[in-house]
């Protein structure tokens, strides 16, 4: 294997591996100055863990415009624990929850559990290759829902839907709104209140820039929840139901306080880069990519230009399958990006590459214009040696 000083990295989609410093900082003086967990005890280390647990939220609901209590905004694992708290805390037996081709599998297994255990009534909305909901069929489906589940920005893909559109349609019809923001929160412009949905998922170790094991739920004051964990709480351990207020509804357990300070510290960062920054220099960056990799022979990109969307190329070549290739650039040329279904089987199926899977390029905060450079390069090099 060729050893490389500084790989490409082009799979935030997946994780943002390489974290800013000061996020890194964050974890380490977390663990090194406080160590203990928020909401266990009223001593200062204790203190001092809950008031990075609340700057947090603080910070989660300025970075993406959250109405009301930040309080409302529960600590999760990630966008997935999330997504299974709402879906399971929301739908009662018998209901209708209405979800589309482009949703994660973190949308789609927990719906299809809910069907044979609860007996909930799924609706998939179909789509086409470029991102665009079947408008008859959504028509169709919403009447009579209890839920509708938005995939903000599609990781296979990088579309956008007209997630306010989707609001109004739904709750037109008496529907919740959920949004899956994983791919969403931190590297595309995005305002909670002015699109009125009514729950939102996000995980923290994507464009947020934090650590894995960290995430969040936020829930509006209308909706009622039922908790997916229950356990202990900061308060009320005498009651054995799980306590009404929020976050404590929702959050059984300890706290990952170092995960949640790494996150703290990424969104403060993004605060200040500010995520319309961040976007713009990133869809630059993507239509590069985008370009380089459609005037390869050979190549077939499946990412519409959507230029606003989140920053992911997705390809595949006609002489060589996608895991091979992402070997190759790996192996020979230091570029890492993902291949496979990407947790999206319904999206795959739309592009015709749910046999093969398809190679994902994923930019992020980190990423530069020599980075796209030497990935196209790496491209066109493997698939010129490559035999017809």
């Amino acid at each position: 294997m060729t050893e490389f000083a500084a790989p490409v990295y082009l799979d935030h989609a997946a994780t943002t591996a390489f974290r800013p410093t000061p996020v890194v900082r964050a974890v380490a003086s977390y663990l090194e100055e406080i160590g203990a967990t928020p909401g266990r005890g009223g001593h200062r280390l204790a203190v001092a863990a809950e008031r990075i647990a609340l700057r947090c939220r603080q910070g989660l609901a300025l970075l993406l415009d959250i109405p009301g209590d930040p309080g409302r905004i529960a600590f999760m694992h990630n966008a997935t624990h999330a997504l299974n708290t709402a879906l399971a805390g929301v739908l009662r037996p018998g209901e209708r929850v209405v979800v589309t081709a482009y949703d994660h599998n973190a949308v789609l297994r927990p719906v299809h559990r809910l069907a044979r255990e609860r007996g909930v009534q799924v609706v998939i909305v179909p789509g086409n290759a470029a991102g665009e909901l079947d408008e008859a069929a959504l028509v169709a489906a919403l009447p009579g829902a209890r839920l509708l589940v938005v995939n903000g920005a599609s990781n296979v893909l990088g579309t956008v839907p007209d997630v306010a559109g989707l609001c109004r349609r739904a709750h037109d019809a008496g529907a919740l709104v959920l949004l899956d923001a994983a791919q969403l929160a931190g590297q595309v412009p995005f305002s909670v209140a002015a699109s009125a949905v009514d729950l939102v998922a996000l995980t923290g170790h994507k464009a947020l820039l934090g650590p894995q094991g960290t995430g969040a739920l936020w829930v509006h004051q209308r909706v009622a929840i039922e908790p997916l964990l229950v356990g202990g709480t900061r308060g009320d351990s005498l009651a054995m139901e799980m306590p009404v207020a929020f976050p404590d509804h929702l959050e059984a357990g300890s706290l990952n306080g170092p995960g949640i300070a790494g996150l703290a510290a990424g969104v403060e960062l993004l605060q200040h880069e500010t995520v319309e920054r961040v976007h713009e220099r990133l869809c630059g960056l993507k239509a590069t990519l985008r370009a380089g990799l459609l005037a390869i022979g050979g190549v077939r990109v499946h990412s519409p230009a959507a230029p606003a969307g989140a920053p992911i190329v997705t390809i595949t070549a006609m002489t060589l399958d996608p895991a091979t290739l992402a070997l190759r650039l790996d192996r020979d040329h230091g570029v890492l990006a993902g291949a496979g279904l990407h947790c999206a089987p319904a999206v795959h199926r739309l592009l015709g590459t749910e046999q093969t899977g398809a190679l994902r390029f994923s930019l992020g905060i980190g990423n530069t214009e020599a980075d796209v450079q030497r990935a196209v390069r790496a491209v066109g090099a493997i698939l010129e040696r490559s035999p017809a």
